[in-house]
């Protein structure tokens, strides 16, 4: 492709509505424009890209024995009634009426799609296994859309549906999904970490996202620095024995002391001399209204995620400081587990280790010293409801966890039978009984991994595309108006092209500075920049975007050296 005729409307400036690099360099490189918030037109070179990922994960379903199909964006209520989800997934769909009334709803996930599709259609255990997936729009009424493609309403998406007999059967299709997709990522050049995740509405029991590591990334990651352990936060947990007394100690007598005006943790802790982690934080909330108290050591952070699964409600809300007294008999600020009537009491783990802690009195100005569980107060359950902090002990070995930022690329979800029972997805067995199908949803964000490649691989100059999804491999760069550069640059394109390798030469009467700069905006792999002067003495110039290496080429071999530079290159990366 000429650059005098390709559209790439590229920026000097950062657009100012652009709050990460991947948004600004979308932009500014002319991948992407924006139509309305959150919502994109993908340009030539920005589609380029999405074609190539696109490829390379298709290549990877076909080869793990799934088949594409493709399915409706637009859905109808009642499937999604069938599930129970029209009212939990309610504020994330964009929904309406046609003109007779009838409620639909534009397609955010097709779990209940492919339920609906297979139901009267497969009907005997012969029919299964099978995996069916697609590559489509999807879209979703984001509250606060953001980073650009990363967080849109409408976004392209791989989705995949596994369909088995049995829940054996279902452990080998996650596994042969889950190294498809280590294989579609790693063949993207992009580094990629797996992590144990929660299901969230989706449902259903195993699951593990795939995050590519980067500053910005949304979401936050647990892994050991010794073994193979990681997880998103919401999911990850820390060794059960986390020492927060090194040496056995004595229950000293209960105790009650004044706090004027003491009413945080850090408060607390300085005004006692304590540290925070010799306190007990007590969180008043309500579960679906139900007014519950929530223990944790001072120093930690719920996490309310793992709080959520355990109650199995919709909703956490702190209690206002008007409700106190109503609902609890106690004073905002000062409030603990010590003397709590007909409250459910949930605790972190950790907690139950406690030895002669300090917690609030339920007094204004009061609080409890040498507070000790099972002595002083009951509790329903202790479990893990803590998010872990850097540092403490991995739950599988003697490791610590480190926490890094991550962009969540993939998903995958052991679904279970809860859509096929809701939908009424069902086969005859070996004996002739029927029998629920078992089922598997895995997704690849394909629009948002362009983003955190982005994320991952750029520098203060442009993009720094991984070779495999590059929208160019190659680059030309003819400098001047020299006949003998400009016939150069013309046959080198020319003998590139029908090697098949895909070229762009910048044609353009733009002054060197500007070529260079563009170039490196767009983060081509390899840049072939060809002046009088070098020409003169037989070479031409390449630089690998990559690693700013620079190369002289022999301008009667540069065509040769240049593929075989591309047959021996790094992948990774």
């Amino acid at each position: 492709m000429r650059m005098s005729r390709l559209y790439v409307p590229t920026l000097k400036e950062i657009p100012v509505e652009a709050e990460v690099v991947s948004h600004q360099l979308m932009l500014r490189a002319g991948l992407i424009r924006p139509l309305t918030a959150g919502v994109y037109t993908y340009l030539p070179l920005g589609y380029r890209v999405i074609r190539k990922i696109e490829e390379i994960v298709r290549q990877a379903m076909n080869e793990a024995g799934a088949q594409e199909v493709l399915m409706p964006v637009i859905h109808t209520a009642d499937l999604w009634k069938q599930t129970g989800r029209w009212e939990t997934f309610g504020p994330l769909m964009i929904k309406f009426e046609d003109r007779k009334g009838r409620e639909y709803c534009m397609g955010p996930t097709h779990e209940e799609v492919i339920a609906d599709l297979i139901k009267d259609e497969i009907r005997s255990y012969k029919d299964l296994p099978l995996n069916l997936y697609q590559i489509q729009t999807k879209v979703r009424d984001e509250i606060r859309p953001r980073f650009g493609v990363m967080r849109g309403r409408e976004f392209i998406m791989k989705d995949n549906y596994s369909l088995d007999r049995d829940f054996n059967g279902l452990d080998c299709s996650y596994q042969a999904m889950y190294d498809a997709y280590v294989t579609a990522f790693a063949n993207c050049g992009l580094e990629v970490r797996v992590v144990e995740a929660d299901s969230g509405a989706m449902g259903g029991k195993d699951s593990h996202e795939f995050m590519v590591l980067a500053e910005i990334g949304e979401d936050a990651i647990a892994f050991c620095d010794q073994c193979d352990y990681a997880a998103n936060l919401e999911r990850a947990s820390a060794s059960a024995d986390q020492a927060i007394r090194t040496e056995e100690q004595e229950m000293e007598a209960l105790q009650k002391v004044a706090t004027p005006a003491q009413k945080t943790i850090v408060d607390v802790s300085n005004f006692l001399g304590i540290k925070a982690e010799q306190t007990i934080k007590s969180l008043a909330l309500l579960a679906d209204q139900e007014p519950i108290l929530v223990l944790l050591c001072g120093n930690d952070e719920l996490n309310q995620i793992k709080l959520l699964n355990y109650l199995g409600v919709l909703e956490l809300q702190a209690v206002s400081e008007q409700d106190f007294g109503e609902l609890y008999h106690s004073v905002a600020g000062f409030i603990g587990p010590v003397g709590l009537k007909d409250i459910r009491i949930i605790a972190d783990s950790k907690v139950e280790k406690m030895v002669n802690a300090v917690s609030g009195a339920n007094q204004k100005d009061q609080h409890f010293i040498n507070v000790n569980p099972g002595r002083d107060f009951k509790v329903e359950q202790y479990l893990d409801l803590r998010n872990v902090q850097a540092g403490d002990r991995c739950p599988k070995c003697d490791g610590h966890l480190e926490i890094k930022q991550g962009i969540e690329v993939g998903h995958i979800f052991k679904l279970g039978t809860k859509y096929s029972e809701s939908i009424g997805a069902t086969y005859l067995d070996q004996s002739g009984r029927e029998k629920p199908v078992v089922m598997g949803s895995y997704g690849i964000g394909i629009s948002r991994l362009v983003a955190a490649a982005i994320e991952q691989h750029h520098d203060q100059n442009g993009i720094i595309w991984p070779l495999p999804i590059a929208p160019y491999t190659v680059i030309i760069l003819p400098l001047g108006k020299d006949e003998e550069v400009i016939k150069t640059g013309e046959l080198i394109y020319q003998s590139l092209q029908e090697a098949g390798i895909e070229v762009l030469l910048d044609d353009r009467t733009e002054r060197p500075g500007v070529k260079f700069n563009e170039a490196d905006l767009l983060g081509i792999p390899i840049r072939i920049t060809i002046g009088s002067r070098s020409l003169k003495q037989g070479v031409i110039e390449a630089k690998i975007r990559r690693t700013g290496e620079e190369l002289a080429l022999k301008a009667e071999q540069a065509v040769g050296q240049i593929i075989e530079l591309l047959n021996g290159w790094n992948y990774e990366g």
